[in-house]
């Protein structure tokens, strides 16, 4: 055989022409049963729906465009230690969209640059896609939400905070697992925690530190303002702030990371000063990303749905949702604490 075409796709599969064409464009009046028959056919025989003839076809594009923030994210690639975020959006956008004949292309953006909007344009201008998945702190941006709403493109927004009720939204509950986690130390009996926050740009970050403020003021535990870094994401802060804490006259017992590169650092940083972790040191993550599975302890995390939140985003916009979806509360996807060998009752 040669070239797979789409009659060799409706023979494969005992359809017609047209159902098959309505499947490939993600169209209307086929049935979930013929839907999944014509993709079966489409998989067996490797068939690749021709992007131009489609484009020609009609007004998509088939393209869905991901914005990233592009420091954190070319600084981690820089530094060979990739993009754990990027890595799980990836892989939750990219098979959603494959299925449908789409394709995600990545852009970086950087929110500071007073090219920002011209950039923007240039994108939608050049590429035309059917719409855009925002990433923090893009999600939170308001500047850029009023773009793409006055250019008519669909978007929704991973991880977008409590402020801007537009687009549709797809979240965990950020506040309520750093309740989890902070309530996890607790009723192992630790009272003096640490708590690493991410950059202030990033309305998650908000949102963890008043989950563990909550949590602790509901066990009526003290917090001394030292215990509670500011920082960034990054490795390089965690080490910052696990050289502020371990300084402290009296250091905590236990810290919660935002990230698990601030926890890697804060592990690296224990072992440096002859702590064990976790006899002296319990230790919590954020995001649970493969690396914290395989440290020496393994850490307790909390898992976050990167990967589904970026697949339901996708799914939505494939669908046709978007400016012109009603008002809806935002999609809250589940997180989960995967207690490992990082955390057990302090030393008494």
């Amino acid at each position: 055989m040669g070239a797979v075409t789409i009659k060799h796709v409706a023979k494969e599969a005992g359809v017609s022409l047209q159902t098959v064409s309505r499947v490939v464009n993600n169209g209307p009046n086929v049935t979930d049963a013929m839907r999944e028959r014509v993709r079966a056919a489409i998989d067996k025989l490797g068939y690749v729906p021709n992007m131009a003839a489609r484009r020609m076809g009609g007004s998509k594009s088939y393209l869905l465009v991901a914005f990233n923030d592009r420091k954190p994210t070319l600084e981690k690639w820089r530094a060979g230690r990739g993009s754990d975020w990027v890595a799980q959006m990836l892989l939750g956008a990219i098979p959603r969209c494959e299925r449908d004949g789409y394709h995600l292309l990545l852009e970086l953006l950087d929110g500071h640059s007073a090219k920002l909007h011209q950039k923007i344009d240039a994108i939608i201008s050049s590429l035309r896609p059917d719409g855009v998945i925002l990433t923090p702190p893009h999600s939170q941006d308001r500047s850029i939400i009023d773009q793409l709403e006055h250019r008519k493109v669909p978007y929704a927004r991973l991880s977008p905070g409590e402020d801007d009720e537009r687009g549709f939204r797809v979240r965990m509950d950020e506040r309520q697992a750093a309740v989890m986690a902070t309530r996890h130390l607790l009723d192992l009996g630790h009272r003096r925690i640490g708590f690493l926050t991410g950059s202030a740009e990033y309305a998650v970050s908000t949102e963890r530190l008043e989950g563990f403020r909550a949590a602790m003021a509901d066990a009526g535990a003290a917090i001394a303002p030292e215990w509670v870094r500011q920082g960034e994401f990054s490795f390089e802060s965690g080490i910052a702030s696990a050289d502020a804490l371990f300084a402290l006259r009296e250091p905590p017992t236990a810290i919660i990371a935002s990230s698990d590169e601030q926890a890697l650092a804060v592990l690296h940083r224990a072992k440096d000063m002859g702590l064990d972790v976790p006899a002296d040191l319990s230790l919590i993550s954020f995001d649970d990303t493969p690396p914290i599975a395989f440290s020496l302890p393994p850490l307790t995390a909390i898992r976050h749905p990167t990967a589904a939140m970026a697949e339901r985003a996708a799914a939505l916009l494939i669908e046709g949702h978007g400016l012109d979806m009603p008002a809806s509360p935002p999609c809250t996807l589940p997180f989960e604490l995967v207690v490992r060998g990082s955390t057990v009752p302090p030393r008494r």
